[in-house]
């Protein structure tokens, strides 16, 4: 069974609400209407209803007439989260009167607060918003969960026919938000991909810490920067299965780690890979998405409060529906 089958599986297991708030792309809609078949989430879409409805008998599409739509104009909660946005922001200068001004024309701020509200379970969007319009509304309204440093990117790459990792999963972070982690975020950032490892995929973590040198094999303050985070992340993080600094091949490749880092606990064996910062991390990962035909998962969101999470603007309907899926496990997950 293929990874993304399995998390659809066990989304389907334990029905989770999703918002998808851009229904005026066909991508949006293509997807809602194979999530509502297969059951994967219960669905609400955000916007206009006849133009919902007009846009699934212009795709020839089955199910959409199944699915509960918000309109931002018209539902009886907008005072509601007008006041619940203007409470979460007002410190940063929100009024009442913006926040009504921005639940009306945001519809990504609009479904974030309805998360917040607990109407529903998480959202996924970015098809075609930038990743900062996604991501920002998530930081300012949700927030980190209870106990976590910062907030992170991270993609699930499933490379096919693949032996190394997972049976050619991984997860890559930081590979979408945090441009240039200090050592105790890059510590931080492996501790929290560990966990979504273990969630998500449903195997033992074996982390990386990335750097363009293996055991001292070069001698730079970015080197030095991955060892001191291989060092918290052993002091801060015990139970974590972790070393550092590796290069890549030595970090996946069993052959190359008896060379380069012989006794490494870690070294041909990684299945979480942190990048030593963003760079680095969201090349990769569109490298081997592009060339080793991957499917490329993300970037999804760790360490928030409730799950958000990001799509390319390159993404395809089945990329949604895999992502909705993710997002479905990843809310399971919250007790």
């Amino acid at each position: 069974m293929a990874f993304i089958d399995g998390i659809k599986e066990k989304a389907k297991r334990d029905r989770k609400t999703i918002v998808l708030p851009e229904t005026n792309d066909k991508r949006t809609l293509q997807a809602a209407n194979e999530i509502i078949r297969d059951g994967i989430a219960d669905l609400i879409l955000v916007g206009d209803q006849e133009k919902i409805l007009d846009g699934a008998r212009w795709l020839d599409l089955d199910y959409l007439d199944r699915v509960r739509v918000i309109n931002p104009q018209t539902t009886p909660k907008l005072d509601e989260y007008v006041n619940l946005l203007y409470e979460t922001r007002k410190a940063k200068g929100m009024t009442p009167e913006k926040a009504r001004e921005t639940l009306l024309s945001d519809y990504l701020t609009f479904g974030v607060v309805m998360v917040k509200n607990n109407d529903a379970d998480g959202m996924v969007a970015g098809a075609c918003h930038a990743t900062a319009d996604t991501l920002r509304p998530a930081l300012q309204i949700l927030r980190t969960a209870p106990g976590c440093k910062l907030v992170s990117g991270f993609f699930i790459l499933d490379v096919p026919n693949c032996e190394y990792g997972e049976h050619g999963t991984f997860i890559f972070a930081d590979a979408g938000l945090n441009q240039d982690p200090d050592s105790e975020q890059l510590a931080a950032i492996a501790n929290s991909s560990a966990e979504s490892f273990q969630e998500l995929v449903g195997a033992k973590p074996i982390v990386a810490m990335l750097s363009h040198s293996t055991k001292g094999s070069a001698k730079h303050p970015l080197v030095d920067k991955v060892v001191n985070a291989t060092k918290i992340a052993h002091e801060q993080y015990p139970n974590l299965l972790v070393d550092g600094e590796l290069q890549a091949d030595a970090a996946i490749v069993p052959e190359v780690a008896k060379s380069k880092a012989p006794g490494s606990p870690v070294a041909g064996r990684a299945n979480v890979l942190i990048f030593p910062n963003l760079d680095a991390g969201n090349n990769c990962y569109k490298l081997v998405q592009r060339l080793a035909k991957a499917d490329a998962y993300g970037p999804m969101l760790q360490g928030i409060a409730k799950p958000v999470n990001d799509l390319s603007r390159g993404c395809s309907w089945q990329d949604i529906v895999g992502v909705v899926a993710l997002t479905c496990v990843q809310a399971q997950m919250i007790h």
